[in-house]
């Protein structure tokens, strides 16, 4: 491999959202760090079956309203 090419890897601290935190190795900043995470595993939806939105609904009406019946036969 190729040296001086690759970034410095170093310990940082990670606070999730409930105050529980850990530390891990990461390019992120300067040693000794702490990244403080808005949203993680144990709060977001995603993650922990919670109530899901889909964003688009109006996106998907408009388009069924425009061209729903495009290309479509009746039959009689």
């Amino acid at each position: 491999m190729k040296k001086e090419i690759h970034p410095d890897y170093h310990m940082i601290k990670v606070v999730m959202t409930d105050g529980s935190s850990f530390e891990t190795r990461s390019t992120y900043g300067e040693p000794g760090a702490t990244l403080n995470l808005d949203i993680d595993p144990t709060s977001h939806s995603a993650w922990t079956g919670g109530p899901q939105r889909i964003s688009d609904r109006g996106r998907v009406s408009k388009f069924n309203q425009k061209f729903g019946a495009f290309g479509l036969k009746k039959n009689k």
